[in-house]
């Protein structure tokens, strides 16, 4: 049967419709996460496996977590991340990148450590001293370079190291502090016997003049690492985020499947570690997915 010129173009149309229809339909996710081991990385793993669970394809592609999680769903080798919120902020709003939200996580809190027996007792200390603010690619290392400069502290050096080998360099003496931001307790700060964190609370109002309220008033709960009372720190969300361009319906899905296994993610012990949906929709600059807002409009109306 011969087909017309018309009917050839109307069929080639519903052959790319159904091609892109299927790739939707597979569920591919390829989540990038944080280094391994980290709690980026240990929550994108259960979160991949719960995905997989109802159906997803889902990949766990480790890395230096946000900065580099957000250039990966700029450029299309991620489908969805995890990023801190004032690095998403600045993708969003300085660097145009086309990232969109599914979901504010929980709080991370900011951590500057010091030995135990460290004569740095405020941040103004560090003046001049070695301080790592993290790997290069982190959303830790964001934060901090924000923090040294609320501090007004221009003079102290700046390395940049991931969380164990700042550890490291901090019992060697390679440097006299290291910023870490992360749920509380995390486990490889809780394992430490001789560390202490300096109180941040009083930055909280720079950073907010500076930055926008992407920063919160925080405290680090007493008897954790072992402080005899709590400390007052800078607290910043953790989002999920995912290419702007991400099929709706598989968006969607993804920010159901979230809050279907939140139990079982076992997010960390912070405010909005267990997911409230409440919680989740406040993502700033960073706009809310279409998918993600139709499965919000599901629960809420």
């Amino acid at each position: 049967m011969n087909l017309s010129r018309r009917a050839l173009f109307a069929l080639a149309g519903l052959t790319v419709a159904g091609c892109a229809a299927g790739e939707s339909g597979t569920g591919r996710i390829r989540l990038a996460t944080g280094p391994a081991g980290g709690p980026y990385g240990q929550l994108g793993e259960r979160f991949a496996a719960e995905l997989r669970r109802v159906g997803f394809t889902a990949s766990v592609l480790k890395t230096a977590a946000s900065v580099e999680n957000l250039a990966m769903l700029g450029d299309g080798r991620a489908d969805a991340a995890f990023a801190l919120a004032d690095s998403a902020d600045y993708a969003v709003r300085v660097r145009r990148q086309p990232v969109a939200a599914l979901a504010r996580m929980y709080m991370n809190y900011v951590h500057l450590v010091v030995r135990a027996g460290s004569a740095v007792m405020t941040p103004k200390d560090l003046a001049g001293r070695a301080v790592s603010i993290g790997a290069e690619g982190s959303g830790t290392a964001v934060t901090a370079e924000r923090v040294l400069r609320a501090a007004g502290l221009s003079t102290a050096r700046p390395v940049k190291l991931g969380l164990d080998a700042s550890v490291k360099a901090l019992a060697d003496g390679r440097v006299d502090a290291f910023f870490w931001s992360g749920g509380v307790p995390t486990p490889a700060l809780a394992a430490l016997e001789d560390i202490r964190l300096l109180g941040l609370d009083a930055l909280v109002p720079v950073l907010r003049r500076a930055y926008g309220p992407l920063y919160e008033h925080a405290a680090v709960p007493a008897q954790v690492y072992g402080a005899a009372a709590p400390v007052a720190t800078v607290g910043t969300p953790s989002y999920l985020v995912c290419r702007r361009d991400l099929d709706e319906e598989l968006a969607r899905r993804v920010t159901e499947t979230l809050f279907a296994s939140r139990d079982r993610l076992q997010a960390p012990d912070a405010p909005g570690g267990r997911l409230d949906r409440r919680y989740a929709i406040g993502t700033g600059v960073v706009p809310l997915h279409p998918g993600a807002a139709r499965y919000y409009r599901s629960v809420y109306g």
